[in-house]
């Protein structure tokens, strides 16, 4: 019998060990943290066998397949010895890919992925479509293979997860940009993270679709390096040669493969970056084959999703904004740039190599006052302490929002964007989000 091992017992972790005995494997589920009492539940359900708090290396060194978690890193020990040994290491997404003929719809980038695959669900949902969300949302992909049954999958996909998939192939493969982040995971060099997100057209035919943002300078020169098989579907902000979705005197075009038209006010998402991802949404639909009517329709009721610009309340004639999804620079400053009333922006969280130099201008411009949020905010203080701003300096979240509340004026917008990740203070993104909101709604 095929040995696998399964490394992190996160929702991805917990999915392959379930798929993969159901499929008849000698299954071994390792994690060097703590696992959470749900997990170890679920494990203990499916009879799986499992450890938390250290690597048992003769109980994993012998398996004839690894399926790593993306958060596991490559520089992690016990990958490093299964590397050295030549042991097959795959991703999740890779092997709940070999056990369905589901249609792939996957959608990566720096900024946007959750916002757009949100969308496509949103959309092919309500058509009446036999859907999936998996991925970086939503359940484990593994798992609703193991346990379901669904005609099409839409799938947030990070660079982490696309390292580790040789085989899968993305029916409709979704690109929305390139900007510098997780560079900490990728020795330092842009070229790495970026050839990870250019995985996302392996193995695509010619029936297959690639969806990208043509104005990406990466991704434009990238382009230049790959055969690629699949119809290219371009998509710029105003209409260009190629572009085959865009804005035009204030309509919202898609040529191909259905022509649709609306408003452009009438759009649910507001902003340069949520057209970008509007627009993405709405050809990969067409491309599957929704009616173009269904489309329209969710473009313009979509409800948005939590911790992206998630308005929280007003306190004080103070907006308060929750954006803790914006866990790069790139993604701050999106979120800047749709600020229309002065701001206090709230930064800091664990740095991933930052280059803080994008988002100078725009603090200059719309900031009334920074707060810093981490456990180190040196860096933050070296980069922003000179622009003048008033600045404050929080190791909680509590005594971050009640500085943010004694700083803000009548008619401000308090803004979370970190630019980081949480994972200094906090589990996630989720949680850092979460108790900001709780905060702010107590004040």
């Amino acid at each position: 019998m095929k040995r696998i091992v399964v490394i992190g017992g996160g929702e991805s972790g917990w999915g392959a060990a379930v798929l993969a005995q159901k499929k008849g494997f000698d299954v071994f589920l390792t994690d060097s943290g703590i696992l959470s009492p749900k997990y170890k539940d679920l494990l203990d359900q499916y009879h799986i066998h499992w450890e938390e708090g250290h690597h048992t290396e003769e109980l994993i060194l012998n398996a004839d397949e690894i399926i790593k978690s993306p958060g596991v890193p490559k520089e992690a020990p016990i990958i490093q010895k299964l590397m050295a040994q030549g042991t097959p290491i795959i991703s999740e997404i890779e092997f709940a890919g070999r056990y369905t003929d589901a249609k792939m719809v996957c959608i990566t980038g720096s900024n946007g992925k959750t916002t757009t695959t949100s969308l496509i669900y949103h959309i092919l949902k309500t058509a009446g479509y036999n859907v999936g969300l998996a991925g970086n949302i939503g359940r484990s992909l593994a798992y609703q293979v193991a346990e379901k049954h669904f005609d099409y999958y839409v799938i947030e996909l990070s660079s982490f997860q696309l390292d580790n998939m040789y085989d899968f192939r993305a029916n409709v493969a979704v690109l929305l940009n390139i900007t510098p982040d997780h560079l900490d995971r990728y020795d330092g060099k842009m070229q790495n993270y970026v050839n990870a997100k250019m995985r996302i057209i392996r193995n695509q035919q010619a029936d297959d679709a690639f969806v990208y943002w043509m104005d990406d300078p990466i991704i434009q020169r990238e382009l230049q390096k790959y055969g690629i098989k699949s119809h290219l579907c371009p998509f710029s902000e105003l209409k260009k040669k190629g572009s085959i979705g865009y804005i035009e005197d204030g309509q919202y075009k898609i040529e191909y493969p259905t022509p649709i038209n609306m408003e452009q006010e009438d759009l649910a998402l507001k902003g340069k970056h949520n057209l970008y991802d509007s627009l993405a949404a709405g050809i990969s639909a067409d491309f599957v084959g929704v009616d173009s009517n269904i489309i329209i329709k969710c473009l313009h009721d979509f409800k948005g999703v939590e911790h992206r610009l998630e308005r929280v309340t007003t306190v004080d004639d103070v907006l308060y904004i929750n954006d803790s999804k914006a866990t790069n620079v790139d993604a701050c400053y999106y979120a800047l740039e749709s600020m229309t009333s002065p701001t206090i922006l709230i930064l800091g969280g664990k740095d991933k190599g930052n280059d803080y130099n994008e988002i100078k201008d725009l603090v200059k411009q719309k900031c009334r006052a920074l707060v810093y949020l981490g456990a180190d905010n040196t860096k933050l203080h070296a980069f922003f302490d000179s622009f003048g701003l008033p600045v404050r300096d929080t190791h909680n979240m509590k005594d971050c929002v009640e500085a943010c509340h004694a700083l803000a004026q009548p008619g401000d917008t308090v803004l979370l964007s970190p630019c980081c990740a949480s994972f200094d203070l906090f589990h996630n993104m989720e949680e850092r989000g979460e108790m900001f909101k709780d905060l702010v709604r107590k004040l």
